[in-house]
This record gives C-alpha cells, sequence and structure tokens, in this order.
C-alpha cells in the first residue's frame, strides 16, 4: 500500500500544532467568576501572537519499515511537560497546571524555598 505524503503540509500541520500547544501552556486559560465566563472573547483570551512564536524547525523522518503515524496532533500533547521540565531545569521549580504564567512561575518558586 503506497501513501503520499505531502511534507509542506505535514510540517505546516506540525508547526501550527506546536504553537497551538504553546498557547494552553502558556496563556490560554478560561476563566470563571462564579458559573460565568470572564474571558468569553478574544479580548479577554490570549491566544499566541506569531510576534512571540520561536522559529519551529519540523522535520519528517523516512521511516519506510513503520507504519505511517500522526502529524498534528502529537505537538500539541507534549508540550506542556516540555515547557514544565524547562522551568524545572532552568528554575528547579515544578509547575503542574496550565497555563504556566509568571504568576504561578513565582508561586512555585516561592512554594520551592
Amino acid at each position: 500500500m503506497g501513501l503520499c505524503v505531502n511534507p509542506e503540509g505535514a510540517a505546516l500541520q506540525m508547526e501550527g500544532c506546536i504553537t497551538m500547544g504553546l498557547g494552553y501552556a502558556l496563556t490560554e486559560e478560561i476563566q470563571f467568576q462564579g458559573g460565568d465566563i470572564k474571558n468569553h472573547s478574544f479580548d479577554t483570551y490570549e491566544i499566541p501572537h506569531f510576534s512571540w512564536v520561536p522559529k519551529i524547525d519540523t522535520m519528517i523522518l523516512d521511516r519506510k519499515d513503520q507504519a505511517p503515524q500522526g502529524g498534528g496532533e502529537p505537538p500539541i500533547i507534549c508540550m506542556g511537560a516540555v515547557i514544565a521540565n524547562a522551568v524545572f531545569d532552568a528554575t528547579g521549580a515544578r509547575l503542574f497546571q496550565l497555563p504556566m504564567t509568571p504568576a504561578r512561575i513565582l508561586t512555585a518558586l516561592k512554594d520551592k524555598s
């Protein structure tokens, strides 16, 4: 069974999902007050801005001996753990809640000491 993959499309899918994962891990949070949603529009719900997204390099591995896998969704799954581990490596503080805001990082640093 021959499969055809558009490498440029696959790379764009991966880069888009990494960007979404960065948003989930760093800024995106639904805030509630009682039973009401406080941030119900993009004026108050922060999504990633292209200006703060780092350069992303994707690589498609040519592994003809293995079955094809998903290309877009897998990067979203690991972003929280990747960033939490980077914060831990840099500061020694563990974070267990998304998004990992500066305020939550400061709280984790205070709790650590």
